[in-house]
């Protein structure tokens, strides 16, 4: 124990269940930026026996992470992500890389329209990772036959040749995925699931991202405020299964831009659109999210999908500043799929 007090600090995780996180719901207390850094090194090197790991994991689960002890995790984790900056400036998509089960997953095909655009988006996920092992981006890609399993620079290389860049999580983000059995273990959503999703491999200045509920949105963007990370914008909306996907109906959005946190809500009937939750559903969400993509950029698709990828494309090409608004944003989206810009986009990623 000498010797990890040596090389960690003062505060191993039996300590802070004991004297912090673990004395209960009400009487928990939150640890400072110092202690949960100091925390989450020890784990990524594997130093707290496995019991203590599993009680200090649901002890911040039942007592809710601040945005402080957010930061800290995030900042240990990124001292070992390897980042791989492209010239381009892209919005990087941060989806929940545990992934769907339900609907279709709308984000690569809107990462596609949004470089069609000329804003280039940057995306990244494990492979089916805990809890939920469910289709994330990764799959959707490996549908359409564009390489996933790639270097973090071969990524930043493909973002600037096409404007749409994937990043492999094992291959940018060995700490994490490290500690896969171990959160395999668990059964149950854990901080990691949140900071991995803020990685932000290619060092973009523009976040875009999902919640369940609007003080969650909130949580990240003062997270990122404390953190080590300079952006220039956050924003994120409350998507279909957690995910960075839009929900039919009424969406909450929440957005940061030169300083100041706003929200609002956006409606697709505003836009035309009448689909509906359902509407998007699938059975095999990897497979049918690649044929629906192909068939919207080809244009041989129109309906609910269509008008799905679009408003989703909409909110990158607005986070990009590529447009002054959503509406001017979906006009560019409909303009990117209309004269065949976006499928070019798929094309180049096929034969990247």
């Amino acid at each position: 124990m000498a010797k990890a007090v040596e090389s960690h600090g003062e505060w191993p995780l039996k300590r802070l269940m004991t004297e912090v996180v673990g004395s209960g719901h009400k009487s928990a207390d939150d640890m400072s930026y110092e202690q949960a850094a100091e925390a989450f090194r020890r784990i990524l090197d594997d130093e707290p026996d496995h019991t203590t790991l599993g009680a200090f994991w649901l002890a911040n689960r039942w007592k809710r992470n601040t945005p402080e002890e957010l930061a800290a995790f995030t900042d240990v984790m990124r001292e070992s992500v390897v980042t791989a900056e492209p010239d381009c400036d892209p919005v990087d998509c941060g989806a929940n890389y545990d992934g769907k089960g339900e609907t279709a997953i709308l984000g690569v095909g809107a990462g596609i329209v949004s470089a069609a655009a000329d804003v280039p988006v940057v995306t990244h996920s494990g492979d089916r990772v805990p809890t939920q092992k469910q289709d994330a981006y990764k799959h959707v890609l490996d549908e359409l036959d564009i390489r996933t399993e790639i270097d973090p620079d071969e990524s930043a290389r493909m973002t600037d040749e096409t404007g749409f860049g994937f990043y492999y999580q094992p291959r940018f983000n060995p700490g994490i995925d490290g500690i896969r059995d171990r959160r395999d273990q668990m059964g149950v959503r854990t901080f990691v699931n949140t900071i991995e999703t803020l990685a932000n491999p290619a060092n973009a200045d523009v976040h875009l991202g999902s919640f369940y509920h609007l003080p969650f949105a909130k949580r990240i963007v003062d997270t990122f405020e404390r953190s080590t990370q300079e952006l220039d914008r956050i924003i994120m909306f409350q998507g279909m299964e957690g995910y960075d996907d839009i929900r039919p109906g009424l969406t909450k959005v929440a957005e940061f831009r030169d300083g100041e946190f706003t929200d609002y809500e956006i409606e697709t009937k505003k836009y035309g659109m009448a689909f509906e939750h359902d509407d998007l559903g699938v059975s095999d969400v990897a497979g049918e999210s690649a044929s629906i993509t192909e068939d919207v950029l080809d244009g041989e698709r129109g309906g609910g999908f269509a008008d799905a990828i679009a408003l989703n494309a909409a909110l990158r090409i607005y986070a990009g500043d590529g447009a002054e608004s959503i509406e001017e944003g979906l006009e560019r989206a409909r303009a990117a799929i209309d004269d065949g810009s976006a499928a070019g986009v798929l094309d180049d990623l096929r034969a990247f």
